[in-house]
């Protein structure tokens, strides 16, 4: 396999003097490569995100702030507690229970949950390669819903400095609209809706959907500060990325704009398939079983052909294929010896009631009616 088919390249852009114009090529990281497991992503994404939840629980004594007491038996009543007192709707109410009014919930939430999870530290690498790897393929981008129609090429690598040198937010805006972005921003304004439930009375009214990610190698405070006020865009260092970034919900396929520097230190940092990585220690770059997807292909191939059903030849004397033992006598010899002397007593035992029931036809025909009257006339003198 040449080096050009092993590893492609992928195209850096400049967008100097506000035009979109190829600067060079790059080889494409092995990480982009890399199985894409969704069963992974989504374990590691659902697990991962648990921790950042807060512990919540009910009061200790909510619902159990009264004075009451079972009425016991005898009254054709429940036996659940009741409010003492009178001349009020609320003496002889049950209390303390769960179907009573004004009563504690049922298990009531505790501070003492499992909050948090602890994901295999491997497991994530392979979640994030994988969701790495989703993100450089234009039918999965799409599948998620982005709008990459306008965008030249995936995945889109800008180089020449351009974003590490934007410090406002309308710079950032150009840059968006001149790689064909912005078609990714207007989806995601439009997508703006008040939330549905109890979440919009706690500073959580709007859900949005998300929009490109835009992944760095610069330390300047300037480029966050200019796309942080753009709807939908996020930011990631490259030395920090994140499942939770590159696979929002858990479904691969997130829209990744990368920076020249940022994507030639993929390699580095997760290495190649002949060299492990510098940045993680005891990793090693997952790789696909088979280096061909396409299975029909491959069985209907015909050195696979020829193996499992062999051309009938002189030399070739028996076939590869399973035999059925209850139809076939060799295989059924092969598989129980003796069948072939049990076989052999049934054809003697056969031919034997065919030679009496011969001989005994041919004795019958010969028997006829006149000798029949002369053995009579013998036997009567």
């Amino acid at each position: 396999m040449t080096d050009a088919a092993a590893r492609p390249t992928v195209s850096v852009f400049d967008a100097g003097e506000g035009e979109s114009k190829v600067l060079g090529n790059v080889a494409l990281p092995a990480v982009l490569t890399a199985p894409i497991r969704t069963d992974v992503v989504h374990f590691v994404h659902t697990n991962v995100a648990k921790n950042k939840r807060q512990a919540f629980c009910v009061k200790t004594d909510a619902g159990m702030d009264y004075a009451a007491e079972s009425w016991g038996t005898g009254r054709a009543v429940s036996r659940i507690p009741r409010v003492p007192g009178g001349g009020t709707h609320r003496s002889g109410q049950g209390a303390f229970g769960n179907m009573c009014r004004g009563g504690r919930m049922f298990n009531p939430t505790r501070i003492w949950r499992k909050w948090h999870r602890r994901v295999n530290k491997n497991q994530r690498r392979y979640a994030t390669a994988s969701a790495l790897a989703a993100s450089a393929v234009p039918a999965l981008v799409m599948a998620r819903g982005h709008a990459i129609t306008e965008v030249p090429e995936m995945p889109l690598v800008i180089g020449g400095g351009q974003l590490d040198e934007i410090k406002k937010t309308k710079q950032a805006v150009e840059l968006l609209d001149l790689f064909g972005a912005s078609a990714d921003v207007d989806r995601v304004k439009s997508s703006k809706k008040i939330r549905a439930g109890k979440g919009k009375m706690r500073n959580r009214r709007y859900v949005m959907r998300r929009g490109p990610l835009i992944v760095h190698a610069c330390n300047s405070p300037d480029m966050p500060r200019a796309f942080r006020n753009v709807p939908g865009v996020q930011l990631c260092h490259v030395d920090r990325l994140n499942i939770l970034q590159l696979a929002p919900g858990g479904h691969v396929g997130r829209f990744v704009i990368w920076t020249q520097d940022a994507f030639e230190k993929l390699d580095t940092i997760f290495g190649t398939l002949t060299e492990k990585s510098t940045e993680k220690k005891g990793f090693s770059l997952p790789r696909a079983v088979i280096s061909n997807a396409d299975v029909d292909r491959i069985i209907s191939s015909e050195e696979i052909q020829k193996v499992i059903r062999p051309v009938r030849t002189n030399l070739v004397k028996r076939s590869a294929r399973k035999k059925n033992p209850l139809r076939n006598l060799g295989a059924m010899i092969e598989l129980n010896p003796y069948k072939q002397a049990h076989r052999r007593a049934e054809l003697a035992a056969a031919k034997q009631r065919s030679e009496r029931k011969e001989k005994i036809k041919t004795k019958r025909e010969t028997n006829t009616k006149e000798q029949r009257k002369a053995f009579y006339a013998k036997m009567l003198e």
